[in-house]
């Protein structure tokens, strides 16, 4: 090998059908069995979308290959992206016909079956193939990956060569412009990474996951910017801004000791030079060769305001979409039921409750008001955290539909979300500081029973556990703000199967979810942390917590909380001793339940 990228040469011709261009491991893109991807793998510098990787060379059609032989080349050769997919356009009787283009469309299928003959006529000279698997999903041109579980079969017309080899005539209407990958295909030549564009703040950055091709590693840098200047996703649209102006196209970028100079076109001069420099900082920064950055506009240098002309790509803390680095130590309802504050191991009461009627609380961002449910969950409570007492007060009750209440949730600006379950579905109350509660009414799951809703601290994304068809599902949806003020909650959608019983969950980052579940309805809940990328699901240690697990609580660079009930009725809360260790035991002597970290 070379460098960080190696060859294999040409495998046998037996061989042929299996032939594919391979990557690493690490930062592979991962597809969900069910599910959208929203979001990438967390941007650590520990974890680069650019490590090295090992390419396989596509072998050519050969004369003495069968047609199903030859579809089966034809697929492998299309996951090689080399010189615009030559060698797998020399399969096709009109090479040009096909066009996937940089960013293709592609069909995700967990497996493929081996293609199969299906006719062929008598003088020989003219066949049709079949490939049959089970579809995963589908991801949009703007890499966009959603999940579309279903059976696909596609054809492929062939026709014999007067020099006896058989080439393809006609692509089935799903590969016109596109691929048919498996998911090894998938994880060998793509990269999941997020994009960053602004929340309606124009300050709070949100992280915009995409499925790119690698097309060769030297051009990531240039494909991962023109993705940003592209615009968000289909899904995110509407939701978040951009600080290019539209027109902007990439001109060059340039590569040298570690310093990426970035030249855009001069619609790029509409822009705020510090806001595009931070999208474009964050964009960047899983890419290891890529240390600091420096922004041109037609190839002049432009210095954003309290900058420099060489800015690091770990800049702009600022933007943060976990928010800045603040006090979050968690709060719990403490043994003698009241609001307390966990100091280390030892619970503390900040606010004394005096009829015991609060649980599962949460706390503002500014310490200023908390909220919770009564015993039965079914009136929504708030109140003011005022000297060393809490005064409760009712803001919401079940009504003549209504049922239970969510968990509340406060967001960083300091709105209350909760949502209430009726017998026709689930109705999201919205409440922001100094106003009444208003129903959203334009609420994606209104037909669905709801059993957790908790917002990302960026303000535009949203998770749920959700009720379908018996399981309870980890979905992901969209926060959309109208400029008449109204909501729009929607566009959830799967994030991902494995857990198909889920019972509480919370924001750990930007990047994942914490969420207490089972993988298999005879497993004990356990916790899990769930990247909202397509990552898989990662599982927090293998010991046994103590009793019955009822809540979770998580916050960024903060030890995972678990609030628990012990076989003989009472209330622990657990934590990792070691909370840097994926797989550090659990203890569980911490008296208290329902823990909770501020937003």
């Amino acid at each position: 090998m070379n460098g960080r990228e190696g060859r294999i040469r040409r495998v046998p011709a037996a061989l042929a059908a299996a032939a594919a261009f391979a990557v690493g491991v690490t930062g592979c893109a991962n597809v969900p069995s069910g599910g959208r991807v929203v979001s990438g793998k967390p941007a650590e510098r520990d974890q680069q979308a650019d490590d090295p990787y090992v390419r396989l060379i596509p072998a050519p059609p050969r004369n003495d290959w069968t047609p199903a032989q030859t579809v089966a080349g034809f697929l492998a050769a299309a996951t090689s992206f080399d010189d615009d997919h030559r060698v797998a356009r020399s399969y096709l009787v009109r090479p040009t016909s096909w066009q996937p283009g940089e960013r293709p469309a592609v069909t995700v299928v967990r497996d493929r079956r081996a293609p199969e003959p299906v006719r062929q006529n008598t003088a020989g000279t003219q066949a049709t193939v079949k490939v049959a698997g089970s579809q995963l999903g589908v991801i949009g041109m703007d890499g966009q990956y959603v999940a579309s579980p279903k059976q696909v079969a596609v054809t492929f017309e062939l026709v014999r060569q007067p020099q006896g080899g058989w080439r393809i005539t006609e692509l089935p209407g799903e590969l016109s412009a596109g691929l048919l990958l498996t998911k090894s295909d998938l994880e060998r030549t793509f990269r999941t990474l997020n994009l960053y564009f602004y929340a309606p703040d124009r300050r709070t950055l949100v992280p915009n996951g995409i499925f790119l091709p690698l097309v060769n590693r030297q051009q990531l840098p240039a494909q991962l910017v023109r993705a940003l200047l592209g615009g968000p996703t289909s899904w995110l649209n509407g939701a978040v801004h951009s600080a290019f102006p539209r027109g902007t196209a990439l001109r060059s970028l340039t590569l040298d000791k570690g310093v990426a100079t970035v030249d855009l076109s001069r619609q790029a001069r509409g822009g705020d030079p510090k806001m595009m420099s931070a999208q474009l900082g964050w964009t960047l920064r899983r890419l290891a060769e890529v240390r600091r950055l420096r922004l041109t506009i037609e190839g002049r240098a432009v210095v954003p305001a309290g900058g420099d002309e060489l800015q690091p790509v770990d800049a702009w803390p600022e933007n943060d979409p976990d928010g800045p680095a603040v006090d979050r130590a968690p709060y719990a309802v403490g043994s003698a039921g009241h609001l307390s504050r966990l100091n280390g191991d030892l619970p503390q009461t900040v606010a004394a409750n005096a009829a015991h009627e609060l649980t599962v609380p949460a706390v503002s961002s500014d310490f200023q008001e908390v909220a919770g449910l009564n015993a039965d969950r079914d009136r929504l409570l708030v109140g003011g955290l005022v000297g060393n007492a809490v005064n409760l007060r009712t803001l919401l009750t079940p009504g003549d539909r209504g049922r239970r209440f969510t968990p509340p949730v406060f967001d960083r600006n300091g709105t209350l979300w909760t949502v209430q379950n009726t017998k026709d579905g689930s109705v999201l109350w919205s409440r922001p500081r100094g106003q009444g509660p208003a129903r959203v009414r334009h609420w994606g799951l209104a037909g669905r029973e709801v059993l957790a809703f908790e917002v990302a601290r960026d303000g535009v994304r949203a998770a749920a556990i959700v009720k379908v068809d018996g399981d309870a599902q980890v979905q992901l949806g969209r926060i959309l703000r109208n400029p008449d003020g109204s909501l729009d909650v929607g566009s959830f959608l799967p994030l991902s199967s494995e857990i198909p019983t889920a019972e509480d969950l919370a924001w750990r980052n930007a990047d994942q979810l914490a969420v207490l579940g089972r993988k298999e309805p005879d497993e004990t809940v356990m916790p899990y942390l769930v990247p909202v990328g397509g990552a898989p699901v990662i599982s927090l240690g293998t010991g046994t917590l103590l009793g019955q697990t009822r809540r979770i609580a998580a916050a960024p660079g903060m030890p995972i909380l678990i609030g628990t009930r012990t076989p003989d009725g009472k209330d622990r809360i657990c934590r990792q001793r070691n909370p840097r260790e994926q797989y550090s035991e659990w203890f569980c002597s911490i008296p208290g339940t329902d823990p909770t970290y501020p937003p």
